[in-house]
């Protein structure tokens, strides 16, 4: 009699097992397989992510975070994986609750629709419920329709939010500062403190940010005020000046890197013609590429606003003075804000729009069994939220 093993079974009739990550049992294989799944189409340019050796970068600053992967097989062999992590965020009316990120699920390209993203979304879920989450979300490129099918249709999620994502190279030229305009550094405790008081009432501002603030990867909170306002504020006694804008700067670079590949040697070379010009003749300020043909890092731009008059062109200027800061460091090719598509700061934040696209969806679900999975509970995140501004978590990027 012919013996069968698991291996001469179809893949939908093998046993798939979701395992947490072991770096000593898993990194190696899972590296193979996530290298496999960054193979662009043929012929057009690619975004590939470099995670520097560590599979658990993107989720690593969160206290409570999970990584799974998906084995089947009698070898074992890693054909998928799922990112996951827990937090307490404000849901738009002062009032918190706890909500769970899925990111990063990669399936292998050959064992793709048999159902193992589905089974990996499913665990990773039920970990959260485990860990007292009440809603999960997940963000995708909106022609991402794969991913946003299977999260819709599979998984009873329902599309939530859609975003803006704003990409301004490095130039090889200085961005100028207008000298009438002072440039603050907020202490940690003192921007928590500011940060708590201005997005009250935003959907998603962590309850942790005085966490985030004291990161190593946080390079600072500043503000730019008038210099003949600054006589008018004491931001320890909570008094602003009439005009001013704030924001945060997250130095991405430092977890993961980025690199552009597949683009032709005609555009290759035109890119670096510009680059050039402008390191040779900076005073002419050429809107020029950076290297992104090599890995290259990225500033990441959260807790964004402004008020006041002459709001629009302080954040014009404090974007210029964190573009000044990539441009001095090195290695970082872009800075990157992410924003609701109502959010005023939207219109301010300098930017390319072929590197920039206008929806990063947002997809929800509540994971609260005696709930409605088709419909967002009205006493929590609703369809359209009264504030247009969304605190993206740095985390998350």
């Amino acid at each position: 009699m012919h013996r069968i093993s698991a291996k001469d079974l179809p893949l939908k009739l093998q046993i798939v097992v979701i395992r947490e990550y072991d770096e000593e049992e898993h990194k190696v294989a899972l590296e193979k397989m996530e290298k496999l799944c960054e193979v662009g189409q043929r012929g057009k340019p690619s975004l590939v992510t470099d995670l520097m050796g560590d599979p658990i970068c993107r989720i690593r600053h969160f206290p409570l975070h999970v990584m799974l992967v998906a084995e089947y097989g009698e070898d074992g062999e890693v054909v998928g994986v799922i990112r996951g992590c827990v937090k307490t965020v404000t849901r738009g009316n002062s009032a918190y609750v706890k909500l769970a990120y899925l990111l990063g699920l990669r399936i292998s390209p050959q064992h793709r629709r048999f159902g193992i993203g589905t089974k990996l979304v499913e665990h990773l879920e039920e970990w959260c419920k485990q860990k007292g989450a009440k809603y999960a979300y997940m963000a995708t490129d909106c022609t991402n329709e794969p991913s946003i099918n299977l999260f819709t249709k599979k998984c009873g999620y329902t599309k939530f939010r859609a975003l803006t994502m704003l990409v301004q190279p490095v130039y090889a030229h200085y961005k100028p500062i207008n000298s009438n305009v002072a440039i603050l550094h907020i202490p940690p405790s003192l921007a928590g403190l500011m940060y708590n008081h201005m997005f009250a009432n935003s959907e998603f501002f962590p309850r942790d940010i005085d966490f985030i603030l004291s990161n190593k990867l946080n390079l600072g909170t500043f503000m730019a005020i008038p210099k003949k306002q600054l006589s008018k504020c004491d931001l320890r006694r909570g008094i602003y000046p009439p005009s001013y804008a704030i924001l945060s700067v997250w130095n991405t670079k430092e977890v993961f890197k980025l690199q552009v590949k597949g683009v032709s040697p005609l555009a290759h070379a035109c890119c670096v013609g510009t680059r050039v010009l402008d390191e040779w003749m900076p005073w002419l300020r050429v809107p020029s590429f950076p290297d992104i043909f090599r890995p290259f890092g990225v500033y990441f731009l959260y807790g964004l606003h402004m008020e006041g008059k002459y709001s629009t062109q302080l954040m014009k200027y404090l974007c210029g003075f964190v573009h000044n800061m990539a441009r001095d460091e090195g290695g970082c090719g872009a800075i990157v804000a992410e924003l609701g598509q109502r959010d005023p700061v939207r219109e301010a934040i300098p930017h390319w729009s072929k590197f920039s696209w206008d929806e990063d969806m947002w997809c929800i679900k509540n994971l609260d069994e005696d709930s409605n999975h088709d419909v967002i509970s009205s006493h929590c995140f609703s369809s359209r939220s009264s504030s247009p501004v969304i605190f993206v978590d740095p985390r998350d990027f």
